[in-house]
């Protein structure tokens, strides 16, 4: 598989992302390209933010020269803290988590199935180091679950399958998939496509993947 020509940028899939997320939600941004969802929400709506290592109510990415590094998201990144925010033990953060408090969670991943499930903390090569961290826990306790991953791995390879190869972190937990080529989401088994990068065909899209994409855009 080739790579195509038009592609949204990983801050134009971010926008995309921020999009969907309503007022008042809390959500979760893995590690990775979600983190920059954070830079991309109205600041006149609130999103309550929240990161696995003991932090809510966080903002956008401080300024640069701003940065307080005693203060940072689950990536290790430095993030800002909004008026009502706080930061609290690891244990407390996993209760939420756990507790089925997360609206929507937004992860990475190196594979998803057409059913939903996904696989992104190992790759399953020798030399891969497994990253598990929180992701089984946001993947199954949050109330919806997102990716935003590109469509095709370096290799040209597609990241939406048929059914995982990798080691599984959920099952048939991803709603919706954000990607540089199209918005795809899961239901029933089916992969229906809700938006597509200008310039892209329906046709060249399913020619990328073995999974059949079923046209849903309006």
């Amino acid at each position: 598989m080739t790579n195509p020509a038009n592609k949204w940028t990983r801050d134009q899939m971010a926008a995309r992302v921020a999009c969907d997320i309503d007022e008042g939600m809390v959500v979760n941004l893995g590690i990775g390209l979600p983190t920059l969802v954070s830079n991309h929400l109205p600041a006149e709506r609130e999103v309550i933010l929240h990161s696995e290592n003991g932090v809510i109510g966080m903002g956008p990415a401080p300024e640069a020269g701003q940065e307080d590094y005693d203060l940072i998201n689950a990536g290790k990144q430095p993030v800002t803290l909004l008026d009502g925010g706080a930061f609290f033990h690891h244990a407390d953060s996993f209760a939420m988590m756990r507790g089925g408090h997360l609206d929507v969670c937004v992860l990475g991943a190196f594979q998803v199935s057409v059913n939903g499930d996904l696989a992104n903390w190992h790759t399953g090569a020798p030399d891969a180091i497994p990253a598990v961290g929180g992701a089984m826990d946001l993947a199954i306790g949050a109330k919806k679950t997102f990716v935003m991953m590109e469509f095709l791995t370096r290799q040209g390879e597609a990241k939406l399958v048929p059914a995982c190869t990798y080691p599984l972190t959920g099952i048939g937990c991803v709603s919706r998939i954000y990607t540089d080529l199209a918005v795809i989401d899961l239901a029933g088994g089916e992969a229906r496509v809700i938006d597509l990068v200008e310039g892209m065909d329906i046709d060249a899209l399913r020619a990328l993947t073995p999974v059949p994409l079923v046209d849903a855009r309006a």
